[in-house]
């Protein structure tokens, strides 16, 4: 897993709304001093090598298994920290944050252009689009009339919660708004890092199989809501749509599922509902903890 060598600060930059690009390297000094404990930690049986067996659930050349999750705890709690200031400044600004996560190819940004265009300025947003290079997707968010901010992770393979706080510094957040992040198309990394954000919605194309949520069960594990997508594209596809929601139920166990085409607008009613009733749970939360925090001020004098 990439947490081992905290790949994620390699060459990142920022294009920020106004089309300026910020580099944004890490200055965080790794111990590469790695020793040579070449312990095996995986399983064997009937031909299957597991290499997820030991305590870190990975393996790297070079690494114990005890060095790996040192590691790993390290650069998790670091980003942990940003995440929490990540989170109290959208706790201050009113603004309700969702991290999309998906394999390459799921309809990411298909959803968030169609959704932005739907919601046509009923309620206040922003994006933040994850990608290892170019700019493509925050232009089509931004063709849009909403403002998008683009992080681009140079090696690296997700977003951080430090790349999302630097974005989040070009991007004007209305209170009552949303903040979606798209992040980089990948089913393994992204799972690893809270970026701060208040749900996580895991996309999955029909395309893709319904062993995928076995396959790769960490990006779907802490979801709020599987979107099925591309879903018009049934017809010609030989996939079991029973069998791939009893795979993703196996694995997300909270998670509401929906099946969502950009193209027929199947679903699409039922996503926005959702996006509404989470906007206005939040809101409402903000605003009791305010009138308790008004409460205690008012008992104090």
């Amino acid at each position: 897993m990439c947490t081992t060598c905290g790949c994620a600060g390699d060459g990142a930059t920022i294009d920020a709304a106004d089309g300026h690009s910020h580099d944004h390297a890490h200055d965080h000094s790794h111990d590469h001093g790695h020793g040579h404990d070449h312990g095996h930690a995986h399983g064997h049986a009937d031909g299957l090598l597991d290499y997820g067996a030991g305590p870190a659930r990975a393996h790297a050349p070079g690494l114990s298994q005890a060095r790996m999750v040192e590691i790993e705890r390290s650069i998790l709690s670091k980003n942990d920290g940003f995440a929490a200031a990540n989170r109290a400044r959208l706790a201050r600004d009113g603004v309700l944050a969702l991290n999309l996560l998906a394999g390459p190819g799921a309809g990411k940004t298909t959803l968030l252009v169609e959704t932005l265009r739907r919601i046509d300025g009923a309620m206040p947003a922003a994006v933040i689009e994850g990608d290892q290079q170019t700019s493509n997707d925050a232009e089509r968010i931004r063709a849009t009339g909403v403002a998008a901010v683009q992080v681009n992770t140079g090696k690296g393979c997700h977003l951080d919660a430090h790349m999302v706080g630097h974005a989040m510094e070009h991007l004007h957040l209305a209170a009552g708004g949303v903040l979606f992040v798209e992040n980089v198309g990948n089913l393994v990394c992204p799972a690893a890092f809270d970026l701060g954000e208040h749900h996580r919605v895991t996309l999955l194309s029909v395309t893709e199989g319904e062993d995928k949520p076995l396959k790769y069960p960490d990006i779907f594990q802490d979801a709020d809501l599987v979107l099925l997508t591309k879903t018009d594209l049934l017809p010609y596809l030989d996939v079991d749509m029973a069998t791939l929601e009893a795979n993703v139920a196996r694995v997300a166990l909270t998670a509401r599922v929906l099946r969502v085409s950009t193209r027929t607008g199947e679903g699409m009613a039922d996503w926005l509902d959702w996006l509404s009733a989470r906007r206005r749970a939040w809101l409402d939360g903000l605003a009791t903890e305010a009138e308790a925090r008004a409460a205690l001020l008012r008992a104090a004098e």
